[in-house]
């Protein structure tokens, strides 16, 4: 786990360069970074006052009883937004030697998915958390929120996000299964987790399903801590 000094080829100068390892470094982040997200996103829907299912104004209805609950929920948001790509990319770099190809298809599915649906769906200040928050008109903010639910971008959006969630992650669990770097458990967790979670119908159910994928990617963060830097990477070479 600890970096190494490595001698590499001589410069120009016929002089010997030493090259430090910072490969230990970036496969104990993944490993950190790899469970937050969904650990996040479950505690957040277990908290959550309001389903996803319900009106807009149902919603500010629901936060407007909870207001100590909104700081704390929008921090949750944030940990998810900003942790799921680095999260997927930990997945599939544990995933990718052992079953290459569905690694590659789950990995190309989710991050597409990612990449595409979180920068135009408006991220973690939706309409009616910023209603409560800062004590806007809901009136008006009922119209904004129906008119970002009738943009055709913002819906092609939100469904390559699913898409992303539910097949990308899905087939990067059956990948994380079929490549024996960790138990098969650990890779049905996190197909299992994430695939079904956005067909639950209640809050608690949701965030009972993102937990189990946190639990399959927590044990994917054990794989990436037992792993010798040259089974994580190549050592450097400049």
């Amino acid at each position: 786990m600890s970096s190494t000094i490595q001698p590499a080829p001589p410069d120009s100068t016929g002089r010997t360069k030493r090259v430090r390892d910072r490969r230990a470094f970036w496969r104990i982040l993944l490993a950190v970074i790899l469970p937050l997200p969904m650990l996040a996103k479950g505690i957040h829907y277990m908290l959550s006052p309001a389903g996803g299912d319900v009106t807009f104004t149902e919603t500010v209805t629901a936060l407007e009883a909870h207001p100590d609950m909104l700081e704390t929920l929008k921090w949750l948001d944030a940990v998810f937004v900003v942790g799921l790509i680095p999260a997927t990319i930990a997945l599939a770099w544990v995933a990718r030697r052992g079953a290459p190809r569905l690694t590659t298809a789950g990995g190309a599915i989710a991050l597409t998915g990612f990449l595409v649906g979180m920068p135009l769906m408006g991220g973690v200040m939706t309409p009616a958390l910023v209603t409560v928050q800062h004590d806007l008109d809901p009136t008006s903010m009922a119209a904004l929120d129906d008119a970002l639910h009738q943009e055709p971008l913002l819906g092609i959006a939100s469904l390559l996000f699913i898409v992303g969630i539910v097949f990308g992650l899905g087939l990067l669990g059956g990948a994380l299964m079929r490549s024996r770097a960790v138990p098969v458990w650990v890779g049905l967790a996190v197909m299992v987790g994430a695939a079904t979670h956005p067909f639950i119908p209640n809050n608690i159910g949701q965030g009972v399903g993102l937990i189990v994928a946190a639990i399959g990617c927590a044990g994917v963060s054990v794989a990436l801590l037992r792993m010798t830097n040259d089974e994580f990477d190549l050592p450097p070479q400049v």
